[in-house]
């Protein structure tokens, strides 16, 4: 081995990089990901913890067990025999005044989670009385049309247009261009 020895300077002499050399940097990963590409990798390890391989069990339960089902009741954790990934148990938590109800359609639900993952993934399903958060709403609310009239000679060319869609753009459109017209006359 090599002993540090004290120089002139009183200091202990040390290895010294060369001038040329270039301190090391870890190699990066590669091009930019966009973030929907490593949110279920990241989810991935915290759905485990809690009991689910699959993490869309989670995301689409509503449409595994139907928006009524979903509204009282959500998918808690599936735990599986040591092992194994079938035969599980799935853990519901239910709004205590549906427990009744949903005691009943236990067999339906276990039915369509089991097809969900194509296979007899769930066995037997415990329920937990509790709050339930309701699913996120899919559909935006859109605003009422203004009730303010169109012009006659805009509201002729737009009966035309056969997509209400862009027929409520242009309606829009047009309300917004007669108000500015107004605007600058008055």
């Amino acid at each position: 081995m090599e002993r540090d020895t004290p120089s002139k300077s009183g200091k202990t002499a040390s290895k010294a990089p060369k001038k040329g050399a270039k301190p090391y940097q870890r190699p990066r990963g590669g091009p930019a990901r966009p973030v929907s590409e490593l949110v279920p990798q990241i989810g991935r390890a915290a759905f485990r913890r809690y009991g689910f391989v699959q993490s869309s069990v989670v995301t689409r339960w509503p449409e595994i067990v139907g928006e009524h089902h979903a509204k009282v009741c959500a998918p808690e954790s599936i735990r599986f025999p040591p092992g194994e990934k079938s035969e599980g148990i799935l853990q519901l938590v239910v709004l205590p005044a549906h427990a009744p109800l949903i005691q009943h359609v236990i067999p339906e639900i276990m039915e369509r989670v089991n097809r969900f993952f194509g296979y007899r993934a769930v066995a037997k399903v415990k329920m937990r009385q509790g709050a339930v958060k309701p699913p996120a709403a899919q559909e935006k609310r859109t605003a009422p049309p203004s009730l303010k009239p169109i012009p006659m000679e805009l509201g002729d060319s737009l009966r035309d247009i056969g997509d209400p869609e862009l027929r409520a753009v242009l309606e829009s459109l047009a309300r917004t261009v007669a108000q500015k017209e107004e605007d600058e006359q008055g």
